[in-house]
């Protein structure tokens, strides 16, 4: 009889890991999305109140963003079960968008 693993039964939600980078070090590269998280924000900035987390491997290391981004934040809510998946993040004017 082999021992469970506590990531096999655990319900709680696991941190997203990997060195922070600010979103404006990522645009129009190509990263690969593997994990995120939406959460209330601590900043009342968008629209939504809310704050994403992107677990994202770019260049082989895996690093964390956080972005206030309304736009990202949809984009993640709709595709999120998608993940993982490539993807280059653009700035439009004043907004981030997934390309």
């Amino acid at each position: 009889m082999s021992t469970k693993r506590f990531s096999d039964f655990a319900e709680e939600e696991m941190p997203l890991d990997g060195e922070k980078i600010p979103i404006i070090q990522l645009l129009n590269r190509e990263l690969e999305i593997i994990g995120y998280k939406i959460r209330p924000s601590k900043y009342e900035k968008n629209n939504s109140g809310k704050c994403l987390t992107l677990q994202v491997m770019v260049d082989g290391v895996k690093r964390v963003l956080f972005t206030g981004s309304d736009v990202l934040i949809d984009q993640m809510s709709k595709y999120g079960d998608q993940i993982p998946f490539s993807t280059i993040i653009k700035k439009i004017d004043r907004y981030y968008t997934f390309s």
